[in-house]
């Protein structure tokens, strides 16, 4: 199914994937992020390699299950026909109660449909306290489309 919109992309067309992924990615349901992805698409998520659909959704399940109340924020930085590069940052915390920041760059592609046939993602993480969490839930309407400070 086509997933609007399509390449080759304006700057509001980018801003719109960015902010759809963003939305997306925090419902936390693997199914629902998979399903913007080819049934084919490769991925590089930090040191990990894999393709396809199912091996995205499964490798999201997993995520999910380490990465506890994860709330994640991405910004459009870059575009071009049928590309994006975005930066992100999202928080989290483990099993244990340690909180985490993590900052990254992701490179996507797309196929004609606007689905996304290759991501690749370079990702750290920095622990934080409670008090110095800045990301809860999903980003507010009005703060769609703004930059969201490094630290």
């Amino acid at each position: 199914m086509p997933r609007p919109p399509t390449p080759p992309f304006t700057k509001t067309d980018a801003q719109t994937k960015v902010q759809s992924a963003e939305d997306s990615w925090n419902t936390r349901d693997p199914a629902t992020v998979a399903s913007a992805y080819t049934i084919d698409s490769q991925w590089r998520n930090r040191d990990q390699f894999f393709t396809g659909r199912s091996q995205i959704q499964e490798f999201l399940t997993r995520k999910w299950q380490r990465e506890l109340d994860y709330a994640l924020r991405k910004e459009l930085w870059s575009f071009d026909k049928d590309r994006i590069a975005v930066r992100f940052q999202y928080e989290s915390r483990d099993i244990q109660g340690q909180w985490w920041r993590s900052y990254g760059n992701e490179l996507w592609e797309f196929d004609e449909h606007g689905l996304m046939r290759r991501r690749e993602a370079s990702i750290n993480d920095v622990p934080i306290t409670p008090e110095e969490r800045r990301i809860f839930g999903t980003r507010p309407t009005q703060e769609h489309g703004k930059t969201f400070p490094m630290a």
